[in-house]
């Protein structure tokens, strides 16, 4: 996972949801069908494309899908 686009994929692919690169800078609770669960769900397929640990009280303080991006690809 490279690109911003890549972890749009990995999102849709994993967690079902039908999002696009419009809505990497939209609040989470303006994504459609986002829950707590899904930030769960992301953190191990992260974790599982990225070969890394992550640190989940970064990714509780990102406020989007892009936040989460940045903490996946920082770390």
């Amino acid at each position: 996972m490279t690109t911003i686009d890549d972890f749009i994929t990995l999102v849709r692919d994993e967690l079902g949801l039908e999002v696009t690169p419009a809505d990497a800078d939209r609040s989470l609770d303006e994504v459609a069908g986002w829950d707590s669960v899904h930030l769960l769900a992301l953190a191990g397929a992260l974790e599982r494309a990225t070969g890394r640990g992550l640190v989940l009280p970064d990714l509780l303080e990102a406020r989007s899908l892009a936040g989460i991006y940045q903490v996946a690809v920082a770390t």
